[in-house]
C-alpha cells in the first residue's frame, strides 16, 4: 500500500522557521514528482513547491512565486522529500500535504497521492 506520511508542523512566530518532512513507503518514487501543496481555511488548495524528475536520481526543484527565496525544496532521495520554511508569515498558516505523481507528464496533470497533512500555525 502506497503511504505518503508528512511531519513536521507546528506552531511558529511569524518571521520563524519549520521544516517539513514526508516520507513515502509501499513503492519507489525515483522516477515520480514529489512535492508539497498547502490549504488555508476558507481557501483553495495550491501548490507551494515540487521536485520533478529529469532522469536518474536528478530533480528539478518549482517554487510558487509567494514562497521563492523563502521555502527551499529538496529531494532526499526517491521517497523522501523535505520543505525547508524561513521567514514564516500568519498568510503561510494552512494544512500542508505532500503529494506524487509519475514524472514524465505534463505540467498541470493531477497528482495522485497524496499524505494525511501536517498542520502549520504561524503567529502574528
Amino acid at each position: 500500500q502506497v503511504q505518503l506520511v508528512e511531519s513536521g508542523g507546528g506552531l511558529v512566530q511569524a518571521g520563524g522557521s519549520l521544516r517539513l518532512s514526508c516520507a513515502a513507503s509501499g513503492r519507489t518514487f525515483s522516477k515520480y514528482n514529489m512535492g508539497w501543496f498547502r490549504q488555508a481555511p476558507g481557501k483553495e488548495r495550491e501548490f507551494v513547491a515540487t521536485t520533478k524528475w529529469r532522469s536518474g536520481s536528478t530533480y528539478y526543484a518549482d517554487y510558487a512565486d509567494s514562497v521563492k527565496g523563502r521555502f527551499t525544496i529538496s529531494r532526499a532521495n526517491a521517497n523522501t522529500v523535505f520543505l525547508q520554511m524561513n521567514s514564516l508569515n500568519p498568510e503561510d498558516t494552512a494544512v500542508y500535504y505532500c503529494a506524487a505523481r509519475f514524472g514524465l507528464g505534463p505540467d498541470g496533470d493531477p497528482y495522485d497521492y497524496w499524505g494525511q497533512g501536517t498542520q502549520v500555525t504561524v503567529s502574528s
